[in-house]
């Protein structure tokens, strides 16, 4: 196989990806940038998620300029590093094509409706019936019932509803205003598929492990489903066992500010030149600043609006966890964006510049990640990787 500039420690690894919209390709997306080598199988009409807006210049959807970009900017951001082939796998031809791709590949993601791929000829049993090591994951709303039987098993669930049932809406008072309910389970895939392939090489048997988004955003909610256990109280907004512990006015923004650990709040008394609230009564513990949170939070916040987001950071970055609450473009002009090599610009199809892409957060020390190949097209490398596999359409 070609290894296609690919770097990153997982370049022995070879995934058949047929994931679309946000939660799979996410995962997916995270064994990419450290190296694997993804091939997205998409159906005639592409990812449904390629024409979600804003597109780059050039987009041949605005344009009909077959030489722009055939995808939005939101796919773009998570399909990098892969490699698009398009197979009808509702074709007995295209089928073949596909368990002849599983037969040499280490890993099958998928992200359908449940029973989808079992209703295709295409599910678990008959991949590793051609492939007994392949590892065979699978992230939906619901999960699947071969790790467990829902009664929502076969609903369809986006984002939102993720949110939603775990527990999360009630518990922030609102959405999250980004996919997490995608973004957190595809992670958790990717991390299973991981686990799963560590045990295949020691055992030469594969898995099949699935992912509920349900079930992601409880794991994320750890902490207060335990504090419910015990204090049997729905988790509100607002309510804080930490303090001070939040968000801060400033004359241009505003600044994180954590000190509920004593130490740190010494040093933020210090440097509001509060000396007094370092043995006020009300203060002077983090349980009796939780008690008097208003008064608390008051005194921090008097202080901080006077002071830009910066001279906050400069006179208590280093001594107390601070940050500014930067806007995209302050995040992208951070010096410390550049020393971790995190955003990497790359030409939209047709040569159009302005593509940014965020680079892996996974660093290791001899085995660098980064972007190697822009998104691709829809079935731009169906026949190089067919060619690659040995594979040609109509046979067998």
């Amino acid at each position: 196989m070609s290894d296609n500039n690919r770097t990153g420690p997982l370049q022995a690894l070879t995934v058949i990806d047929c994931t679309m919209a946000y939660a799979g390709p996410f995962g997916t997306s995270l064994l990419a940038d450290m190296g694997a080598n993804v091939i997205k199988v998409e159906p005639p009409a592409g990812d449904t998620f390629r024409a979600v807006a804003p597109y780059p210049p050039g987009h041949q959807k605005e344009t009909e300029d077959a030489s722009g970009a055939d995808y939005g900017v939101p796919f773009a951001s998570v399909n990098a590093n892969k490699r698009s082939i398009c197979l009808d796998l509702k074709q007995t031809g295209d089928q073949e094509v596909f368990l002849k791709l599983c037969e040499q590949a280490d890993v099958l993601v998928e992200n359908m409706r449940a029973g989808v791929m079992d209703e295709l000829g295409l599910g678990y049993e008959v991949v590793a019936a051609r492939n007994p090591k392949i590892v065979y994951g699978t992230v939906r709303g619901y999960g699947d019932a071969r790790t467990g039987r829902s009664p929502y098993n076969e609903w369809p669930c986006l984002d939102v509803a993720g949110q939603a049932v775990g527990g999360m809406v009630e518990a922030c008072g609102d959405l999250v205003p980004f996919a997490i309910s995608d973004i957190y389970p595809g992670t958790l895939m990717a991390l299973g598929v991981l686990a799963a392939v560590n045990q295949a090489q020691t055992t030469g048997h594969g898995a099949f492990l699935d992912v509920a988004m349900y079930d992601g955003v409880m794991t994320l909610m750890k902490s207060q489903i335990a504090q419910f256990g015990v204090t049997g109280q729905q988790p509100r907004p607002g309510i804080r066992a930490l303090v001070p512990f939040g968000l801060f006015p400033t004359s241009d923004g505003r600044v994180s500010i954590a000190a509920p650990v004593e130490r740190h709040w010494v040093d933020l008394c210090h440097a509001m030149d509060r000396e007094d609230l370092i043995t006020d009564d009300r203060t002077r513990s983090n349980r009796r600043r939780v008690r008097h949170a208003d008064f608390t939070n008051a005194q921090v916040a008097a202080w901080s609006s006077n002071l830009t987001k910066q001279e906050v950071v400069a006179l208590i970055g280093g001594k107390v966890p601070v940050g500014p609450a930067n806007t995209m473009a302050e995040v992208l002009d951070d010096p410390h964006v550049a020393a971790r090599g995190m955003v990497q610009n790359y030409d939209f199809p047709g040569a159009y510049p302005g593509g940014k892409y965020t680079a892996s957060p996974i660093k290791f020390m001899h085995a660098p990640t980064g972007l190697y190949q822009p998104p691709p097209k829809h079935g731009e490398h169906t026949e190089e990787v067919l060619a690659e596999f040995g594979i040609e359409r109509g046979a067998g």
